[in-house]
């Protein structure tokens, strides 16, 4: 399963409302599917028009606005307050000035949020809709307006002399400010002149083609045909029903949706490759025109992530390979199957288990297991499912593939899926997004609008947080030997695919990267080589690893979100960490499950609120180790890799 959300964060909203440079956006999740579940629609048959789902199925976006004629008013009232920054364009020099600038940005940026969490929404529900498709390229071209109007401010204020700078940030009026000047002084280095910073967000909706071509090709022109399920139907084979017939108990279907799938890929090769060395170039570029030493380092840098995070997660893995390539041996000798290859590793072990969840049992299910984070959060997240309809369940024509979560300031934290619910991922995925956006609201709720928005980094904890809590619940409740293989077997998988499917793609991005940077051609040819070569490290010397494969490397959205996917696996490594401790706190209360569920939880699950409510108030490694997680030591990582282990090997014990 992979995954395509964080609280998923459009790219022009991040972009507009940070300030930071473009090649530093990692954007709390793109403009398309990525990991968070980038598969996990349903099969596409008779899907309804969108206006014919029921209503109470759908998100209500009524807490951002009404309808789309409300909204073009308010972008065209927001139009009108662009003039005023430039009203400051040479007058930074004072704490007051300083102050009213700074408001005003934040005055703007609530209602700029507004237009365009609403026109992204809007375009999710069906991305060949005309109408929502007007609301984006409004958006968009407000976007490249706003950045330009606002690209005198750090340049500006960088420039100013040490004594002036000093007097500004000491001043008690700009105490609410004063980390947000705290990182725009980090980036002096790495800021250019005006009219340079002037050029460059000029030019932000051009460096987003290559993403933009390839989510819409994506999505809408790229056709597979029809395969024959297991029951002899002709299925139409796409992203969203892929994972599908993965799951499919025929090997032959399997094996035939599979190759069918990537020759898709694989027969547009030159122009998948070309977008995304497109992408990869841009990436390099801003790294070399911001003075950075490579664009890896640009990435972390925004996030105050040091290198080390990042080697150190690629380092634990590849000595935990072994672990992994015997789970494959374990599966393959199960399975029955004289060589292991790509298709059998989706289908569950035990793939004679069925499972099924309504939304509404699915609902319950994952509040009974987050009981412990108290009351509130579970009551606030119930209510949010159904009641307040943060959700729009089940797919649609056109509607946007995978799920997502969006928070916002001053709005309902939605959530997009393409629920099935004779799939138990998709239970597992609303946990996810329910967790993303439960960090939203109490971040949004606890901070001022310039600190709510949580970085990149932490973003996928709250989520896989979640999610192991809803595992640990499962695996609890199991009634028997067989039942609990299957949960076992299921997480095994979640930790294969977040935690070491996410750093071979980290890896991918480091070598393409590096690459670029040598200036070597990135061809078809060499992207796929090096993937081809990476899949043989991590799958082993015993997978059988289809040449085809290799045409995975051209499928990943998440390529065009610069070195994003690693933060999947180091925020899986914290959210287990995270999830025992509350597991192990809750487990200690001698029973009394009230302290536990009422209004005096434990203190870890207090300090875990805490990093919830957070936001960006501090250094992203600060607010992980206020919840108890060293990201800055190799240990989450390593103990998620002994939890890696410690499955496995119960699993072989179930099994045979």
């Amino acid at each position: 399963m992979t995954r395509t959300s964080s609280s998923r964060r459009d790219f022009f909203k991040t972009t507009m409302l940070t300030g930071l440079t473009i090649n530093g956006m990692s954007a709390l999740l793109a403009a398309q599917e990525t990991t968070d579940n980038m598969n996990d629609k349903p099969a596409l048959s008779a899907l309804p028009l969108r206006g014919e789902v029921k209503a109470e199925h759908t998100w209500d976006l009524s807490s951002l606005f009404k309808n789309d004629d409300e909204w073009k008013t308010a972008l065209e009232k927001l139009r009108t307050k662009l003039p005023e920054f430039k009203t400051f364009e040479g007058k930074l020099t004072a704490a007051g000035s300083v102050l009213d600038y700074l408001q005003l940005s934040d005055t703007v940026g609530v209602e700029a949020e507004r237009i365009f969490v609403y026109a992204y929404l809007r375009s999710s529900e069906n991305l060949a809709d005309p109408a929502a498709q007007e609301l984006t390229g409004l958006a968009e071209a407000f976007s490249l307006k706003y950045r330009e109007t606002k690209s005198f401010f750090e340049p500006e204020i960088l420039a100013l002399s040490e004594t002036q700078w000093n007097e500004i940030t000491r001043d008690e009026r700009l105490r609410l400010y004063r980390m947000k000047l705290r990182r725009i002084a980090l980036q002096r280095p790495h800021t250019l002149s005006r009219s340079e910073e002037r050029l460059l967000a000029m030019m932000s909706n051009i460096s987003r083609t290559p993403s933009k071509a390839f989510n819409l090709f994506n999505n809408t022109d790229l056709k597979f045909g029809t395969v024959k399920d297991d029951t002899g139907k002709d299925v139409p084979l796409s992203t969203g029903s892929f994972i599908v017939l993965m799951n499919s108990p025929d090997r032959n279907v399997r094996r035939t949706a599979f190759e069918q799938f990537y020759e898709g890929y694989k027969s547009h090769e030159n122009s998948l490759s070309a977008l995304l060395a497109g992408s990869i170039q841009k990436d390099v570029f801003y790294a070399k025109v911001r003075n950075f030493p490579s664009a890896l380092e640009a990435a972390l840098f925004y996030e105050e992530v040091p290198r080390t995070v990042y080697d150190n997660l690629i380092t634990a893995v590849n000595k935990a390979l072994p672990v992994l390539h015997r789970y494959y041996e374990i599966r393959r000798k199960k399975m029955n199957l004289d060589t292991i290859h790509m298709y059998d590793i989706y289908i569950p072990i035990l793939s004679e288990l069925k499972t099924n969840y309504t939304w509404e049992q699915a609902v319950d299910t994952i509040c009974n297991a987050v009981s412990i984070l108290g009351k509130e959060y579970t009551e606030t997240l119930r209510a949010g499912l159904t009641t307040q309809r943060w959700c729009d369940r089940y797919e649609n024509q056109g509607k946007r593939s995978g799920a997502f979560s969006y928070g916002s300031f001053s709005a309902k934290p939605y959530i997009l899926m393409n629920y099935k619910d004779n799939v138990i991922d998709g239970m597992f995925t609303l946990a996810h997004e329910g967790g993303h956006s439960m960090h939203s609201y109490y971040s949004a709720r606890s901070q001022p609008f310039v600190y709510y928005d949580y970085v990149t980094f932490v973003a996928e904890v709250a989520s896989t947080t979640n999610e192991d809590l809803l595992s640990r619940h499962l695996l609890k409740e199991a009634q028997d030997k067989q039942m609990r293989a299957y949960l076992v077997n299921r997480q095994i998988d979640s930790i294969r695919n977040t935690l070491f499917r996410q750093t071979m793609f980290a890896e991918f991005e480091q070598k393409t990267h590096a690459a670029a940077e040598r200036e070597e051609a990135l061809t078809a040819k060499s992207l796929q080589g090096m993937y081809h070569d990476l899949l043989k490290q991590y799958f082993g010397p015993k997978f059988a690893v289809d040449d085809i494969l290799a045409a995975e490397c051209l499928r990943v959205p998440h390529f065009y979100r610069n070195f994003y996917v690693y933060k999947y696996a180091t925020g899986l490594s914290a959210a287990l960490a995270l999830s025992k401790q509350i597991s192990e706190s809750a487990s200690q209360t001698d029973g009394d499950n009230e302290r536990a569920e009422g209004d005096n939880p434990p203190k870890t699950v207090q300090d875990y609120l805490q990093f919830l409510s957070g936001g960006s108030s501090a250094r992203p490694l600060e607010l992980l180790r206020t919840a108890g997680v060293d990201m800055e030591s190799p240990a989450p990582i390593e103990a998620a890799m002994q939890r890696f282990e410690e499955l496995v090997n119960e699993l072989e014990n179930l099994l045979f």
